[in-house]
């Protein structure tokens, strides 16, 4: 066992690298000096500690995964903070200054870049076919620790599979509490391998070295010992997300458009099994494809739902523009809709260092990416497929001279319609003269139109 551990753990420290969090200093201040003792019995001189200093201790620190030889690392979002640098220190004891590639608030996965060429990626699992009792083994920076880039190890089993992280503080919610991000729904690795603050963005193994979870540090609750250490499993979700900040784009994620609710506890135990939807909100997908209030939803693309989030869960993980096949209930019949997703609107800060390219100055995306998930107000009436909504506009760009603004909803691009962001980069793409673009139409009037100019 003793072999089987350390021959993982080789496998993979390689690719493990210790991450400190700097913030950046004002110009105006000076920096601060540390006073190091002569050895000798000289006079001792001011001598100032900079990040790149072996000696440096950061006041935060956290861990990363190298995922591409061209110095690409994984780590958590929450280790991210506005205004601060990122200094990365490899197995080789190598430091660097590193960039944000691309940060996703939804999934808490971020992808650090940094002027590498010969990193060594780590080699991804398949934390679908964990099970409980299966050994795991967890390496990171705990308390600055491994700042060396010498990493740390701890091991353990796994306690359990698809945990709730708890609930955000939010004073904006109904409640006071959020759930932010996909694991608030039930996506973690439960272990009880030490996993303590800077552990954050270190891989969880299993026995073959394979990257299975990705850690995150939780605080434990208040006046009680951490007892338990948790990570993000390593699934087609994962992978999708990764592949997409490595490039530096935004993460996509499914919108349905209903809010869902338990079932009372007498309808569960008359041996219900599912969710109640409360309600729909107007346009959107769950509307527009038959999904009623009331309705009781038991399935989803074939996967039972047992509560609220679950259902969040399974939606919430899928792609813009997934068909999903939901069982239902109604009026004691069983029924099975089929439903294509519209685009969620994120919340929190995204980083996104490859937008997509403006078309003549203008950016647009779905309507459903400007409305509040599950508010109760609608985009002026109207529905996810009525257009693409304009998102930026460039000043003094060919669409700004036409008139186009923020908020508006592009319906037609000459005689075509259109209803997704991608339908109007296919109708423009080959266009080279002035374009007309018909807007959709908010107030009861003839929909106006705009005419952009190009060459």
């Amino acid at each position: 066992m003793e072999d089987v551990l350390a021959e993982a753990i080789a496998r993979a420290e390689r690719s493990v690298v210790a991450i400190a969090r700097v913030e950046k200093t004002p110009s105006s201040e000076t920096l601060n000096l540390e006073v190091r003792p002569d050895p000798f019995g000289g006079r001792s001189i001011p001598y100032s500690v900079r990040p790149t200093d072996p000696d440096f201790i950061p006041n935060e620190y956290a861990t990363g995964v190298v995922v591409d030889r061209q110095g690409l690392i994984l780590t958590a979002y929450h280790v991210l903070e506005e205004e601060s640098d990122y200094y990365v220190t490899t197995h080789d004891r190598r430091v660097f200054l590193a960039s944000v590639k691309g940060a996703d608030p939804r999934s808490d996965l971020a992808v650090l870049a940094v002027q590498a060429t010969d990193l060594e990626p780590i080699t991804l699992g398949d934390a679908t076919t964990l099970k409980k009792g299966q050994f795991v083994i967890a390496l990171g920076n705990p308390y600055a620790i491994a700042r060396d880039g010498q990493v740390s190890a701890s091991w353990g089993i796994v306690a359990n599979l698809a945990r709730k992280a708890a609930p955000l503080p939010d004073e904006t919610h109904p409640t006071g509490r959020s759930k932010s991000t996909l694991h608030h729904f039930g996506t973690l690795i439960q272990t009880d391998a030490k996993l303590n603050l800077g552990t954050s963005g270190g891989p969880l193994l299993n026995l073959k070295g394979e990257m299975v979870g990705l850690t995150t540090s939780l605080a434990a609750t208040a006046g009680y010992e951490q007892s338990a250490g948790y990570a993000f499993p390593v699934d087609e979700t994962f992978r999708r997300v990764l592949e997409a900040l490595k490039l530096g784009r935004e993460v996509e994620y499914g919108f349905l458009g209903i809010a869902p609710v338990n079932l009372r506890p007498e309808a569960a135990a008359s041996g219900t099994r599912g969710v109640l939807i409360e309600r729909v909100v107007p346009g959107m997908p769950g509307e527009r494809f038959g999904v009623q209030p009331g309705d009781v939803v038991t399935t989803v693309n074939g996967r039972p739902i047992f509560d609220a989030d679950g259902l969040m869960l399974e939606v919430g993980r899928l792609p813009v523009e997934s068909v999903v096949r939901l069982g239902v209930i109604r009026d004691q019949k069983r029924l099975e809709l089929e439903v294509g997703l519209t685009k969620l609107n994120v919340g929190g800060k995204r980083i996104v260092t490859d937008p997509e390219p403006a078309w003549r100055g203008m950016q647009v995306d779905y309507p459903s990416a400007a409305l509040e998930p599950f508010s109760r107000e609608s985009l002026a009436g109207l529905s996810f497929d009525d257009g693409v909504i304009v998102t930026d506009v460039e000043e003094g760009s060919p669409t700004w001279e036409a008139g186009l603004r923020a908020g508006m909803l592009v319906s037609h691009v000459g005689r075509r319609e259109i209803h997704k962001p991608r339908e109007f980069h296919e109708a423009v793409s080959s266009k080279t003269g002035p374009v007309q673009l018909r807007l959709a139409d908010l107030d009861g009037q003839t929909p106006p139109q705009a005419v952009v100019q190009g060459s």
